[in-house]
């Protein structure tokens, strides 16, 4: 993750302005949705209270490998089937720095929400405290129990979580198939192949054995002033992992049958499983750190083929690989197709990739002042968002730097501690609320990780974030805004989350699109519901829900500030032919 200048790709593809021409970037059409007047928005950190307490560790202070410094996420989830989110935060270790030990193998924590706005730590009754350095999480039902499982990623073996349905969890990896070692990151359950069963793929990002991790020194220097620690560059990428699922609790490791093998060995981190395309069947996305992101198109059939650098996401507009950290997708300008958000290392800008269809993508980040907005931070966990329930997607960022030595150089003017990034969404203008947005969003850390939800059940979207080496942050929404809302709760056949249905919205000549889905952010799970901001329509006209395997649901006039819940319908069956 480690910024340096890096090799532009000379891409030639039909219908590229001739030489020397400039095409101007396609600005993102609007939805139509009545808007009432802008909110200001607020967020308090209601961590400590609450009873989030759980130091999350990553390395030494002085961080001389790059294992110290990707840190740990985090998930919003409803464990236990209560009806509210719970959380989880994932922890790493702590090392001495001279000589280089273990100081502290840091534990997972779970919290259940207690519904008064307490958490209570459920982790030993749970047994998902872990046993090795931890890094990311997603969640799904993956053996078709109705119940939310937990894949935990690390440095070291991955851990797979089967949910009991009583409140506890079983420790399952080896027994499923996938319990081999690396330096895995972000991850995402999603049925590739249409069978019903929830496949799963892993980024790797880096080899790297613990003998170096502990005999690391920095070697590196950042903008010529202070000693860092040295990558990605120099060191060998892993090779990320697809897992089909055979629909008895176990996985096979299947890459390269599908069309996955990642021969470039590129550093994986951050995943997003989405249909991207619209065609039924859900795509993969994978940011990967100073290499160019892959986009692995799905025929249908769970047969990839890899095409980031010609689908136009796979580079920025310059033909530039950036050093690609967390992701996520939705529908920003309101057309239908999901866009592409990418978060990056400092001194670059945060990337937006707007989907013109076919799988076909166009950076449009210097008409959003992308630039100056997202330039200086070093960015994270992100989401698109409706913070203010006005009908169009925001855009929040988790930011902090790997180096703590920028703060020993005042003349570098960076912090290792940052501030998150609050960018609203005004009519397609993208403005920087973050530092009137309460005080919650004035807290600095070295944060990572991001998930958003509505563990309040107040009607808007709350944050979780970790940080390095300290707790995490739980900002609850306290804006007031006049906008209505809706939360969708999809359940599939089993009762679990219907992962990577998809749901749209009409009021008056309003359309909105949420997907569920595994994954993405950074090493991170957004609550597995969604939200509809709904600006000022009082009334839905009509909710579409398209299921996976293409199945509808359709419901008109519904009512606002609601959450609902659907549950698949049976498959249909061929009438017997005579």
């Amino acid at each position: 993750m480690t910024f340096r200048p890096v090799h532009t790709l000379l891409l030639f593809t039909v219908g590229l302005p001739a030489c020397g021409e400039t095409k101007p970037p396609t600005p993102p059409a609007q939805p139509v949705v009545e808007r009432p007047k802008p909110s200001e928005p607020r967020f308090v950190n209601v961590a400590p209270e609450a009873g989030l307490t759980t130091v999350l560790y990553c390395g030494g202070t002085d961080k001389d490998h790059l294992l110290e410094s990707v840190g740990t996420g985090a998930a919003f989830l409803d464990f236990d089937e209560d009806g509210r989110l719970d959380a989880f935060v994932v922890n790493g270790w702590a090392l001495d720095e001279t000589p280089s030990q273990v100081r502290i193998k840091g534990r997972n924590a779970l919290y259940r929400n207690l519904g008064d706005g307490r958490f209570q730590d459920v982790t030993d009754r749970a047994g998902v405290d872990g046993d090795g350095w931890g890094c990311g999480v997603c969640a799904g039902d993956y053996d078709n129990d109705g119940h939310v499982d937990l894949f935990v990623t690390g440095f070291g073996p991955c851990r797979l979580y089967r949910n009991r349905g009583d409140g506890t969890f079983e420790q399952v990896a080896e027994r499923a198939g996938i319990e081999g070692t690396g330096w895995w990151s972000g991850a995402a359950f999603f049925d590739a192949d249409g069978d019903g069963d929830l496949d799963l793929y892993v980024a790797h990002y880096i080899e790297a054995t613990f003998d170096e991790v502990l005999a690391a020194r920095r070697t590196s220097t950042w903008r010529e002033k202070v000693k860092v620690m040295a990558g990605p560059f120099g060191m060998r990428g892993g090779k990320d992992r697809f897992y089909r699922n055979h629909g008895d609790g176990t996985f096979r490791d299947a890459t390269d049958d599908v069309g996955m093998t990642d021969i470039a060995e590129s550093y994986g981190l951050g995943v997003l499983a989405s249909d991207l395309d619209n065609d039924g069947d859900v795509d993969l996305f994978v940011a990967n750190d100073s290499n160019p992101n892959y986009l692995y198109r799905n025929d249908g059939n769970g047969h990839f083929q890899e095409i980031g650098t010609w689908s136009g996401a796979g580079l920025n507009t310059n033909g530039v690989a950036q050093a690609g950290m967390g992701v996520d997708g939705g529908d920003f300008d309101g057309d239908g197709l999901q866009d592409i958000f990418l978060t990056t290392f400092a001194k670059d800008h945060a990337t937006l990739y707007q989907n013109l269809g076919n799988l076909s993508f166009n950076d449009i980040s210097a008409s959003l002042a992308l630039k100056p907005l997202t330039y200086e931070t070093l960015k994270w966990g992100c989401a698109f968002c409706d913070f203010d329930n006005d009908g169009d997607l925001d855009i929040v960022i988790a930011n902090g730097h790997i180096y703590p030595q920028v703060d020993q150089e005042s003349s570098l003017n960076e912090s290792y501690r940052q501030l998150p990034t609050l960018l609203r969404n005004d009519l397609g203008r993208l403005v920087d609320v973050s530092r009137n947005a309460g005080p919650g969003m004035q807290i600095p850390a070295s944060a990572r990780g991001l998930a958003v939800g509505d563990f309040d059940d107040d009607g808007d979207l709350d944050l979780l974030i970790t940080a390095i080496d300290a707790p995490p942050l739980l900002l609850r929404n306290d804006t007031t805004h006049p906008g209505h809302w809706l939360k969708l709760r999809l359940v599939n056949r089993h009762g679990a989350p219907a992962i990577n249905a998809r749901a749209t919205v009409q009021t008056g000549k309003s359309r909105l699109l949420r997907e569920l889905r595994s994954g993405s952010s950074y090493q991170s799970q957004n609550a597995l519901e969604m939200h509809f901001g709904l600006g000022a329509a009082s009334r839905i006209d009509q909710l579409e829900i398209v299921w996976p395997g293409g199945q509808k649901t359709v419901e008109r006039g519904l009512n606002t500030n609601a959450t609902m819940t659907f549950r698949e319908p049976p498959p249909v069956t061929a009438e017997p032919t005579r």
